[in-house]
This record gives C-alpha cells, structure tokens and sequence, in this order.
C-alpha cells in the first residue's frame, strides 16, 4: 500500500510504538488505584509521557499536560471552559468540525468568522487584528488547515491575543510533530493536539497543554485516585480533567511515538514530508487536469476536473493507494476556499513516505 492519508492518522508507526503498547497491556494496570508493581508502572509512564510531552511543547508544568482521547476531546474541555451562551469568539474560516460543533452545541454564540486567501498569512493576520476586541471572549483557531496545508500566522495571532487580553485556543491538530508548537511563546490558554497523527502514536490518544492559570471545566466527573472523600472533582491538574481509567497503553504508545519525534528533529521531519509533498503538487500542476491547492507542508489537496473526487479516491484505493476525498470534516475550510461543492482529494504524507511513492501515484493518475 501507498499511505497518503496521514492528516487523517499515520498509519505506519514506529516499532517502538507497538511495542510500548504491548508491554503496557501485559505488565501494568491504572495509575492512582494501588501500590503494587503494575500501578506503580502506569503511574510512571503516565508521569512521563507528562514530563516529555511538556519538554517538547514548552509547557512550564508537566501536570498542566493531559491525557486527552483525542484533539477533539481537548477542545471540548477549552472551548466551553471559556465560552458561554451568549458570548462573541473569533475563529479562522479553516477551522475543523472539532471546533465548530463545539461552539454550535454550547448555543447563542456570536461566532466571527476570519477569511482570507489561501497562503496569504499577511491578509489573516490583519483580519484577526480587525475582529478581536474587547466583546471577544476567546480566539480559536486552527495551526495548519486539515484540507489544504495552510499554516496560519499563529505568532501573530498569539501576539493580537496577548496584547488585547483575549485568551487564545489552538489546534494543532496538523501541526504537533511537525512544525514547533510552543505554549509558552504563543501564551495560550490552551493547545489540543492528538496522538495519531504527527506524533505517530496509537489512535485514542491526544493531549492538551494547559496554560497559566488555566481554569478548566470538567467534561466528565468520577474516579480519580485522589479526594476520594470528597464529591467534588479536585481543582487541581491533571486530576481535574482525567475522571475514570485512563488510556495507559495509549500513553505508553504515545511516550514513545515523541520520542521518535524528538529523534528525528522537527527540521528533518518537515523537510522529508515536504519533499514529498512538493513532488505531488508539481505533477499534479503539470498535469492541468486538477485544481491544486498546495502549500509547500505535509498536505496537497486537488480536485479533479474530469472526474467526482470520491470516484477517483476510489479508483486509487483499488491500485493501493490511500487517500481521502470529501469534505475533510471541515466544511467551513470549503467555503472558504469555494471547493465546498466538489469536495478534495487530499494527498498527505508522514516521515515514512517517499519520493518515489510521489512518482507512482503521478504515473497512476
């Protein structure tokens, strides 16, 4: 098979990763719940995959790193930590479900909506200087569009954010792994990132990174190991935000998929993925028969001018490569870019792609 549907979930992951996972179902149980061997364990793998998780992404405290089931999960606890019926946000026009039905659910949000061109950080950075005021309750806004590979001016973003006081949510969902992410220059309020995707962990895994003073709600409420005696969640990180049996295997899984990444460089990561990347685009280009929307990153998306997007997601499926074709979960990203009729196939590559597999689906094509 030709994997090219990493922005969805790599599927090729490090050997250390499936190892981790394995070992973890067989020697250790739920951290918090006894003193013996196998919770004692879970307790450390928990604690370290904290420890280096906020090494990587500059987070003061290793307890304000959760343990999240997915970005989505994450965002959940962010946005309606901060959001209230009746409030304003900000968010990008490229933002993903995980954000907007959140925001949709919480009810009576007044929800400002910052287009721009593709691949004009300039233009974006000047919408959110225009849209954020003092009526803003939050910024929320993804870190690289999941459709089309768009990085956003997230610098400048944060430093709008900053100097207006408003606090500011990130998703780096497509970005964790890749390009650095770092909560304490942006001064989030909030990062959500998952695990299967950049950080090449097991599918149910994801972290958000807590900022300062952060005062989150609680999505769910139960178990935690500590203050039993008491029926309220504990206000302190991580127990707040981790009710019940957590993922252990997951997060061992996790450690070491950041580990891989920490190995490998971000540098060296984002240079090989684009390599790739950039090798489809130019064919694709070449060919004159696509629309492509590409921005030089770990995504390339097209549509296909002779042919139904998921028609030809199918027909490379049956030649073994992976891809996806639709409308990515991200529907605003669409009619932003006006592809929300056609759909995209996106093209989207790990550490684990290479050159070569560019030139097949090319040739396919």
């Amino acid at each position: 098979m030709i994997y090219f549907d990493s922005a969805a979930t790599t599927l090729q992951k490090p050997p250390e990763v499936a190892a981790a996972v394995a070992g973890a179902i067989q020697t250790m149980t739920t951290p918090g719940r006894g003193d013996y061997p196998a919770a004692r364990l879970a307790a450390d793998v928990m604690l370290r995959c904290r420890t280096e998780a906020a090494e990587f992404f500059d987070v003061p405290e290793p307890d304000s790193v959760i343990l999240t089931s997915s970005a989505t999960h994450g965002l959940n606890i962010a946005i309606k930590s901060l959001v209230s019926p009746g409030d304003a946000v900000v968010i990008s026009g490229y933002e993903h479900n995980a954000v907007t039905r959140p925001l949709g659910a919480i009810g009576g949000v007044s929800v400002r909506i910052v287009n721009a061109r593709l691949f004009d950080p300039a233009q974006m950075a000047e919408g959110f200087e225009r849209a954020v005021d003092g009526g803003v309750k939050a910024v929320i806004c993804t870190h690289v569009s999941n459709v089309f590979g768009y990085a956003l001016p997230m610098d400048d973003i944060a430093a709008i954010c900053r100097r207006k006081g408003v606090p500011l949510v990130v998703d780096a969902s497509q970005s964790a792994g890749i390009l650095p992410v770092s909560l304490r220059r942006w001064g989030a309020a909030y990062i959500a990132m998952p695990g299967h995707k950049g950080l090449y962990g097991p599918q149910g895994t994801g972290l958000l990174l807590c900022g300062e003073g952060a005062a989150p709600r609680t999505l769910l409420e139960g178990g935690t190991g500590s203050l039993s005696r008491q029926q309220e969640m504990p206000d302190f990180l991580p127990d707040r935000l981790e009710a019940g049996t957590q993922n252990v295997h997951g997060a061992a899984g996790l450690l070491e998929g950041l580990r891989f990444v920490r190995r490998q460089g971000l540098e060296r990561i984002a240079q090989r993925e684009s390599a790739v990347i950039g090798r489809l685009t130019e064919g694709l280009r070449r060919k004159g028969t696509y629309r492509v929307y590409g921005g030089g990153g770990s995504v390339v998306s097209a549509v296909p001018l002779e042919m139904d997007a998921e028609a030809l997601a199918d027909r490379l499926a049956e030649r073994g490569v992976a891809v996806r074709a639709g409308l990515h979960c991200a529907p605003l990203a669409h009619l932003t870019a006006g592809t929300s009729e056609t759909g995209t196939v996106r093209f989207s590559a790990s550490l684990f792609n290479r050159p070569e597999e560019a030139d097949q689906v090319l040739a396919m094509l």
